[in-house]
Formats: C-alpha cells, structure tokens, sequence
C-alpha cells in the first residue's frame, strides 16, 4: 500500500494542532461557534484513524525516531485521556488536559508545524 506522506502527516500534525489550541477548544466544542462544525469526537475519531499509520510507517514516512517517540507518547497519553473523558465543558480546564494540550504544543515544536490561522 502507498502512503501519502504529505497527506497523512499533515492531517495528524492538524489535529494535534487543535488538541493544543485552548481557544479553539472553547470556541468550537463547548460554545459550538463555526465556522468550524467540529466536536471533540470528531477529533478524537480522525486523530486515531491516522495516527497508528504514522507511527507503524515512520520511517517510511519521513519521521525522525525523537519524533515518532513523542507521537507515540502522545497519542499512548492522548488515548488514555480520551477513554475516560469526552465531555470538554467538563475536562477543559483541568491539570490533565492542560498535560494533554502541553504534549501536543511538544509535538508540533518537534515538526515545526505552524499551520495558517483560522
């Protein structure tokens, strides 16, 4: 099978970039304000569907072993996280997502990702 590297990197790299992002997280699943229509299982849902791809081909794909490490911590953290919650009004402001959201800033500094403002 052939991986869209480009593709599938980038559509992780997003994701995370939301996991990071408090701001949005308030704005588009708590408050439900668009123009983005997107909730915190969505996010949950296309973070898992890609992100096993990218760990299981990172070399294929281009990804450094300190970055697949911290993919591969943070989607380990990420997972448990999201077993247990899935209701932002209620996790939002806690230590532990806060942990999540400080992993996830980790991750893009790693890839020096910026993606453009919304």
């Amino acid at each position: 099978m052939r991986i869209n590297r480009e593709r599938t990197l980038t559509r992780v790299l997003e994701i995370i970039k939301d996991i990071s992002d408090k701001e949005y997280q308030k704005r588009v699943w708590v408050r439900g304000e668009g123009p983005e229509c997107y909730d915190f299982d969505e996010t949950c849902c296309d973070f898992f569907d890609d992100i096993d791809l990218l760990i299981e081909s990172y070399k294929d794909l281009g990804v450094a072993e300190s970055q697949y490490h911290l993919l591969k911590k943070f989607r380990d953290e990420f997972d448990a996280f999201s077993r247990k919650n899935n209701w932002p009004p209620a996790f939002i402001d806690t230590p532990e997502w806060e942990k999540i959201t400080e992993m996830a800033k980790e991750v893009l500094k790693a890839f020096n990702y910026q993606k453009p403002p919304r």
